[in-house]
């Protein structure tokens, strides 16, 4: 059976820059079958590789700065850094890099990305926007489809 994580970036005190932590704190509630894991990643990082190439599929979570409406959920299938939207400037350049790295250790899992694009990632709050605190069951399902098709 593969092992899948479900992984959560962002800043919690940013407002939609959290959403990837809000979201895991939202399925967590709903709950996931058995065998899954749930982390929140915060802003991610190198420190995080290892954790990663543990599992065979990993469903990561995070914010995009875009030009789509804000609320705007998307499912990608990135296979290398260069391949990943703009994500947040928090944790950019740190998630890039992991990724790099573990295609260079020929040692990297499956990825989706659930997607939101953000709208407010200045001020520091730990509200998400209305049309972002509007796409978390949308999310929310997006990751349960994920979890079904790979099962």
């Amino acid at each position: 059976m593969n092992r899948i994580l479900v992984l959560g970036l962002g800043n919690w005190v940013l407002k939609d820059e959290g959403v990837g932590i809000h979201a895991v704190h939202r399925i967590q509630q709903t709950g996931l079958p058995a065998g899954i894991d749930l982390l929140d990643g915060g802003t991610g990082g190198i420190f995080m590789i290892g954790i990663l190439q543990q599992y065979d599929h990993v469903i990561m979570i995070d914010a995009t700065l875009d030009t789509r409406p804000p609320g705007t959920v998307r499912r990608l299938k990135p296979k290398y850094s260069a391949d990943y939207p703009r994500l947040m400037s928090a944790h950019e350049v740190g998630l890039k890099d992991m990724i790099d790295a573990m295609v260079l250790q020929e040692n990297i899992p499956e990825i989706d990305l659930v997607v939101v694009s953000a709208r407010d990632v200045q001020e520091i709050g730990m509200e998400l926007s209305p049309p972002v605190e509007k796409a978390l069951p949308q999310v929310v399902d997006t990751v349960h489809e994920i979890i079904r098709e790979l099962r």
